[in-house]
């Protein structure tokens, strides 16, 4: 396919600075965790990745284990950069991250240097790249000392293979070493990416925020969405080609699906409806009032969940009301 993107790709999308760098990101990322791998159509994939384009969305998330299976995400996103995206790599932010298992062995996960190397360098062979824009650390090791894999990080910078670094599912505390050795070394940590959402709120119980804040560090939360709970799909039930009702879904299952929940998605549905937001807009919205969040990550099954999720770019802020209603009816 003979791909042009949009000449008014840029007219409607809002991009934050990240942290206190130079770098700045749409306030919708396009992360390819699922619906990415061997078991969606190519055709699909292309669609997916134009429309974002579209829209603004400069920013692609994986990591090495994308899939399924484990690699397939990448292989598939350097095949349609290759093949269509390459004349607009110079517009394109790619994040890939190394930290969860990718092959047998004592060498193939965690945290130590031979990994995250050995890993990063299979990424780049993977999506056709020289080098990736932001390279993190998906998890901490517990058994790896942070300094052996911070000092990977800044040699994944130093070698050209990245231009910033990151980290993924860390604590406060964890964060506060982590950026100490990072910039004791020059390269300094540029964003997080947390797991939060309006039901997962540990940033915020956790001080998370505050040191981000403090240190300069910008925030990009994944599943945003619950997995799907954070939006209408599940008012009425559950559909019979969803995530929750599917034995093979690795997150989201029917006993998530609970009465409670549903109650606080329709009493925040009506305060979106309110604000002319669909529920899905509200839940990301919402994350944006935190100072420290430059964009959040969506997954995307179909086009039109992309559509949908732009326009939070065009979104009013909050009243210090409608964040009152809302973390009445989260507390409940």
């Amino acid at each position: 396919m003979n791909y042009q993107a949009s000449a008014a790709r840029y007219e409607k999308m809002k991009y934050k600075r990240c942290g206190t760098s130079g770098l700045r990101l749409p306030v919708v990322s396009l992360g390819l965790w699922q619906n990415f791998g061997l078991d969606t159509p190519q055709r699909l994939a292309e669609q997916k990745l134009f429309a974002a384009f579209d829209a603004g969305i400069t920013h692609f998330d994986l990591a090495n284990n994308y899939g399924p299976p484990p690699g397939s995400a990448e292989t598939a996103f350097g095949r349609i950069l290759k093949n269509n995206l390459r004349s607009y790599r110079d517009e394109i932010v790619i994040s890939t991250k190394a930290g969860y298992t990718m092959w047998d062995g004592p060498y193939g996960d965690w945290g130590s240097r031979k990994y995250m190397l050995s890993s990063l360098d299979q990424s780049l062979q993977r999506m056709n790249l020289e080098y990736v824009d932001i390279f993190y650390s998906h998890r901490p090791d517990p058994e790896t000392p942070l300094e052996e894999t911070m000092g990977a990080l800044d040699s994944a910078v130093r070698s050209g293979k990245a231009l910033y670094v990151g980290l993924s599912n860390y604590t406060a505390d964890q964060t506060r070493y982590a950026t100490d050795i990072l910039n004791e070394l020059g390269t300094p940590c540029l964003i997080h990416q947390p797991r939060y959402s309006m039901f997962d709120r540990w940033t915020e119980e956790d001080d998370l925020h505050d040191v981000l804040q403090e240190r300069g560090i910008g925030c990009i939360p994944f599943s945003p969405l619950e997995q799907g709970i954070l939006t209408s799909r599940y008012l009425e039930g559950i559909p019979a080609d969803s995530r929750a009702n599917s034995p093979d879904s690795p997150r989201l299952h029917r006993a998530d699906i609970t009465q409670e929940k549903l109650a606080k998605v329709k009493a925040l549905a009506e305060i979106a409806l309110e604000r002319g937001q669909t529920m899905a807009q509200l839940a990301m919205s919402w994350l944006h009032r935190q100072p420290t969040v430059t964009s959040v990550i969506m997954g995307a099954s179909r086009v039109s969940q992309i559509e949908e999720a732009v326009k939070i770019a065009q979104a009013p802020g909050f009243s210090e009301d409608e964040l009152g209603q809302i973390d009445a009816i989260l507390r409940r």
